[in-house]
């Protein structure tokens, strides 16, 4: 088990969460709104609000894997390292996929936080946010036999 991630359970950023399943299906939900926001407003040149609402779809689309294991997080640090852990230390999702997590939530800090942000950035964290989404839900339809 990764430092990270004993560290998270260690301070409860990752948590037990009851009937986590059952609330899979309504983060796809938002994350895939999430992403389609961020193309709306990246058609509308607003940059910084696309890669911000590109980083939440990722951020949605890794709480339903999330929820999928029994957990829910208190940091979204810790639940790129829960993702890390349950998943692509375990072998279930490819690390690009992580990495493309880690870049576009710093791609999402540096423009919320210091009006730093770029059409490259947001065309990046659009593309990264797509491909977690569909990776996501193959993930899950996988795990749970059925259609979500």
């Amino acid at each position: 088990m990764s430092s990270d991630f004993k560290r998270c359970l260690r301070k409860k950023r990752i948590i037990p969460q009851p009937h986590a399943e059952e609330l899979v299906t309504g983060e796809l939900e938002t994350a895939g709104q999430d992403l389609e926001s961020a193309r709306k407003t990246f058609a509308d040149l607003d940059y910084k609000w696309a890669t911000i609402q590109a980083y939440y779809s990722i951020f949605h689309a890794a709480r339903a894997l999330l929820f999928e294991k029994g957990f829910r997080e208190k940091s979204h640090f810790c639940l790129k390292a829960a993702i890390q852990e349950l998943y692509a230390d375990a072998g279930l999702i490819e690390q690009k996929h992580v990495d493309d997590f880690d870049a576009t939530m710093l791609l999402r800090e540096t423009a919320d936080y210091r009006s730093d942000f770029s059409e490259e950035g947001a065309t990046a964290s659009i593309e990264n946010a797509r491909m977690f989404l569909v990776r996501a839900t193959e993930i899950l339809l996988d795990s749970s036999g059925t259609a979500l």
